[in-house]
C-alpha cells in the first residue's frame, strides 16, 4: 500500500475519525541514517543515528504537527490560520494551508527570519506581517487574535501539533526495532522534546519490554536559553535561529519530559553548534540547518566530557530537525570559499593537488 502521511499511518493512535479531512503532503518517513563517521571522529562505544527530519516536505520537522493541526483546523470549520515563526512554523503553516485551500497568516521578527525560510511562506501564499519584536511578541499577538477572531492558531501550543510530531518516535522505534537509549535534541519553543518523549510513551505502553524509555536530552543554544537559566530571556540571540526563542510555549512540558525521563536540558555555545554544523555535512554527507545541529553539538560535548565512559555500548538518535537549504548564507560564510581558475588543466591540477 503507498505511503500516505503519518495520520494513515498511525491513525490508531492519533486523535482523528473517519469524519476528519486529512491535509497531507505524505510527511514523515524520514531516514533514521547511522553516523559511523562520527562515532568514529570521537571514539564513542556505541552506535550514533541521525534522524533526518530535514526530508520532510517543507523541509523541517513542523510538518508532522501541521497536518494535525490543520486537518483538525477544517474539521472545525475553520477558514484560516496563524502563527508567529522564527521561520519553519510559517514554510509548513504556509504550504499545507494552501493545501487546503484556507487562509494563512504569519507573523515574524523583522530581520530575524532566513531567506530559505521567508521565500517558502511567500511562494505558498500566506499572509506575512513582519513585526518590529521578537518571536514571543509574535506569539503573544497571534494567541490574543486567535483568541478574539474566528482564525485558528497553529502554534506548538495547538495540541494537535504534538500529537503530529510525536510519530518521529515512532519512526524512530520501528527502524531501530527497539528504543534507544538516548536522544539528542535541539530546544527552542519547546514542543518537539515533549512530543517524542509522549511517542515514546506510547510505543512503551504497547510493548514495554521491546520499547523502553530513553533518557531525553535537550539542548539549547548559550544566547538563547531561558530553561537552563531558569527565567525568560528578552532579547535572545544565536546563529541558530530556529531555536532563537527567550520564552519557550512548551517550558512546563519540556522540562516534564525531561525529568520523566531522567535527561538534561543543557545549552551550547554557537562556536560548538557550528562546528557540528561542519561535522554533520563533511562526515557524514547530510546538510542540515544550524539550529537542527545543536543535538549533536550537545552529544560532541557530552561524549568530550566522558558522559557515557562508565555507561558502556549505548545507541543514541540526535534529531536534525530541518534541512541546510533553509539558511544557506550561514552554509556559505562559514565554508570554504570557492576559487577562481583560469579555462586551463594545469591550473586546474595545480589548485587541487592532482
Amino acid at each position: 500500500m503507498p505511503y500516505k502521511g503519518i495520520i494513515e499511518k498511525y491513525r490508531k493512535y492519533l486523535p482523528v475519525s473517519d469524519e476528519t479531512p486529512i491535509i497531507s503532503l505524505h510527511e514523515g518517513n524520514t531516514p533514521l541514517i547511522q553516523a559511523k563517521n562520527i562515532s568514529k571522529k570521537l571514539n564513542f562505544n556505541g552506535e550514533v543515528y541521525l534522524k533526518f527530519e530535514g526530508m520532510n516536505p517543507t523541509g523541517s520537522f513542523k510538518d508532522r504537527g501541521m497536518t494535525m493541526a490543520i486537518s483538525k483546523a477544517i474539521e472545525s470549520g475553520s477558514k484560516a490560520v496563524i502563527c508567529a515563526s522564527t521561520g519553519n512554523t510559517s514554510a509548513s503553516a504556509a504550504a499545507y494551508a494552501a493545501k487546503a485551500k484556507i487562509k494563512c497568516v504569519v507573523l515574524i521578527p523583522e530581520g530575524k527570519i532566513s531567506f530559505g525560510k521567508l521565500s517558502q511562506a511567500v511562494i505558498h501564499g500566506a499572509e506575512v506581517l513582519e513585526i518590529d519584536g521578537n518571536f514571543d511578541e509574535a506569539l503573544d499577538l497571534a494567541k490574543d487574535l486567535s483568541s478574539r477572531y474566528p482564525i485558528t492558531l497553529v502554534n506548538s501550543i495547538n495540541p494537535f501539533r504534538i500529537e503530529g510530531q510525536k510519530t518521529a518516535a515512532y519512526e524512530v522505534c520501528e527502524s531501530l526495532e527497539e528504543s534507544p537509549d538516548y536522544q539528542f535534541m535541539p530546544v527552542g519553543n519547546a514542543g518537539n522534546i515533549a512530543a517524542y518523549w509522549k511517542g515514546y510513551k506510547d510505543y512503551n505502553k504497547a510493548e514495554p519490554e521491546k520499547y523502553t524509555l530513553p533518557k531525553m536530552m535537550g539542548f539549547q543554544a548559550a544566547g538563547s536559553a531561558p530553561i537552563v537559566e531558569g527565567h525568560p530571556i528578552a532579547n535572545p540571540e544565536t546563529v541558530a535561529t530556529a531555536i532563537r526563542i527567550g520564552n519557550p510555549a512548551s517550558w512546563k512540558i519540556a522540562e516534564e519530559a525531561r525529568d520523566e525521563s531522567c535527561g538534561v536540558i543543557d545549552k551550547i555555545t554557537d562556536e560548538e553548534i557550528l562546528e557540528a554544523y561542519r561535522i554533520v555535512a563533511a562526515t557524514e554527507g547530510i546538510f542540515c540547518e544550524p539550529a537542527s545541529a545543536a543535538s549533536v553539538a550537545g552529544f560532541i560535548k557530552y561524549t568530550r566530557q566522558n558522559y557515557f565512559k562508565d555507561i558502556g555500548p549505548v545507541k543514541v538518535v540526535c534529531v536534525l530537525t530541518g534541512h541546510g537549504l533553509k539558511d544557506p548564507n550561514t552554509a556559505v560564510t562559514n565554508a570554504a570559499k570557492s576559487k577562481k581558475v583560469r579555462v586551463n588543466i594545469e591550473d586546474i591540477v595545480s589548485v587541487i593537488g592532482l
